[in-house]
């Protein structure tokens, strides 16, 4: 499991704000499915959506995330994963891709986790944040991810990763406003994303 516990430039959990933030989350907790809902519900809740609350800067290290209190999925996907990380819970990167307008193309990638739950193994979860008509939960071993598979052109990667994807950090980098990035949203159409060109 180490590489799911790592520090990294992206998910930066060693930083003093992050790991703050982590041991806050984690205080009279001791099972790791106890701070592992609590971590994912503070982020959920908390970090403002970029394109639902239209807010800017686009982010993507962890700490960043944390600062300014906003992210897209993906963004708030690498907070989630070094909140739990330095509170010592293994966590991936899953990704689905999906409709961007719910009426078939153009698609996108969505990002969201996994988390390696001790009674349970892998248990993924989605931190974008809930509005009308997305209601992702915490309630293991029973997945409530924000979004259902609707069209034959979208699918949900079986892969967990370690890292996030390359596609998706070059997005995250590129663009510096909420509404850019909405316009230009990372796709992958392949059948994996365990290729070595994906990921970072």
């Amino acid at each position: 499991m180490e590489e799911f516990l790592k520090a990294t430039e992206i998910i930066d959990w060693t930083q003093p704000l992050v790991s703050s933030k982590a041991r806050e989350l984690s205080t009279g907790l001791t099972r790791a499915e106890d701070i592992a809902r609590n971590c994912f519900e503070w982020v959920r809740d908390e970090i403002q959506h970029s394109s639902d609350f239209k807010r800017n800067p686009v982010t993507c290290r962890a700490s960043d995330v944390l600062a300014a209190g906003t992210g897209y999925c993906y963004a708030k996907s690498h907070l989630l994963a070094a909140l739990l990380r330095a509170n010592g819970i293994p966590t991936g990167f899953c990704y689905q891709r999906l409709s961007i307008d719910d009426r078939g193309a153009p698609f996108s990638l969505h990002g969201l986790n996994a988390v390696h739950l001790p009674e349970i193994g892998w248990y993924r979860v989605d931190c974008r944040g809930n509005k009308m008509g997305v209601d992702a939960q915490f309630t293991p071993p029973l997945e409530r991810l924000a979004f259902r598979l609707v069209f034959p052109e979208e699918r949900s990667f079986s892969e967990i990763l370690p890292d996030p994807v390359r596609v998706v950090i070059a997005a995250l980098r590129r663009f510096r406003t909420w509404d850019e990035l909405y316009k230009n949203l990372p796709d992958w159409a392949e059948s994996s994303l365990s290729d070595s060109d994906v990921r970072i």
